[in-house]
């Protein structure tokens, strides 16, 4: 392989000094690739005149079919190029009903714009064993809120959010204090399985949080309280809360954006919390090995891009 590239640059260059330049070599190592191939080959190749190296008729013969050659060989290693515009590419991604249906619209709009052609699969993030299914690549890039990972996977911030409370729409509660809160029928998101810990489930290494709500923020916000916060449902997804708090006197604690996202299209109300919940970060989490493919960069950019729209209301 570099004796064909010292030929192609003689070639080309028709002086063992030009050809030294061009491939970085000492001309004495170019004057030794060329006696190796002379011998190889068992012809002088190159002659040397008054003009420049002169090729002969054997280097003739050869030059285009080695020219083609290493082009053929570059464009095997070179990275593929990426181009969103025309690209049929489909994407997998991982991650629960919050995430998508807070950030499916924006990143929908982004993709109809700059991206009409490739195909998006969402998995459920609560239902896979999460990290087997990145090491296998079969989930390209991952959604939620992951304690430190281990170092094969890299991780971008997405979002921040903290936790409010929503009632169905006709209900009024006028100032809410912890008081108030201890006195009401609760509804809770939770993806607890055997096993959880602090809130996070932890398979291979990979720690992602199960609670979709700040416990240990309620628990101490009515610790002094007669009456501990009653729970009195616990769901495993958020897409039922609408019809459940609907003319009923349950109460959901939610993260931010998604309430947002649910007054939109339901009868909800949004209220402060009577306490500061911690805030949580959603982060985008993806194999090493996927670190610099430009689909994959891309594919990270846009959904930063659909984020910062969330974030703007958009």
């Amino acid at each position: 392989m570099n004796l064909l590239k010292v030929f192609d640059a003689v070639m080309e260059e028709r002086s063992v000094l030009r050809a030294s330049q061009k491939v970085a070599l000492s001309q004495s190592a170019v004057s030794h690739s060329l006696a190796r191939l002379r011998e190889m080959l068992e012809d002088e190749l190159f002659v040397r005149t008054a003009t420049g190296m002169q090729p002969t008729a054997r280097a003739l013969t050869m030059a285009p079919q080695v020219r083609e050659a290493l082009r053929t060989l570059e464009a095997a290693v070179e990275l593929p190029t990426f181009v969103p515009a025309t690209s049929t590419k489909q994407f997998t991604l991982a991650a629960n009903d919050f995430a998508t249906m807070v950030l499916a619209s924006p990143l929908l709009k982004l993709l109809g714009r700059e991206a009409p052609s490739i195909d998006l699969t969402i998995k459920p993030v609560t239902r896979i064993d999460l990290a087997e299914q990145i090491d296998l690549g079969r989930i390209d890039v991952a959604i939620g809120v992951f304690s430190v990972p281990p170092s094969r996977f890299r991780t971008s911030l997405l979002f921040e959010y903290d936790d409010v409370l929503i009632v169905g729409g006709k209900r009024k509660l006028g100032r809410l204090d912890k008081a108030k809160l201890a006195r009401l029928s609760l509804v809770v998101v939770s993806f607890e399985q055997e096993g959880a810990i602090g809130g996070f489930i932890s398979e291979r290494g990979l720690a992602r949080r199960s609670e979709m709500y700040d416990r240990a923020a309620l628990e101490r916000a009515l610790s002094a309280s007669d009456r501990p916060p009653r729970i009195a449902v616990s769901l495993p997804h958020f897409l039922a809360l609408p019809a459940l708090l609907q003319d009923s006197e349950l109460a959901a604690i939610v993260p931010r954006p998604l309430a947002r996202a649910l007054e939109q299209n339901h009868s909800i109300a949004t209220y402060e919390l009577p306490y500061t919940t911690t805030p949580v970060e959603v982060r985008l989490l993806w194999h090493e090995r996927a670190e610099g493919e430009p689909s994959h960069d891309w594919l990270h950019e846009i959904l930063r891009r659909a984020a910062e729209d969330l974030r703007r209301g958009r």
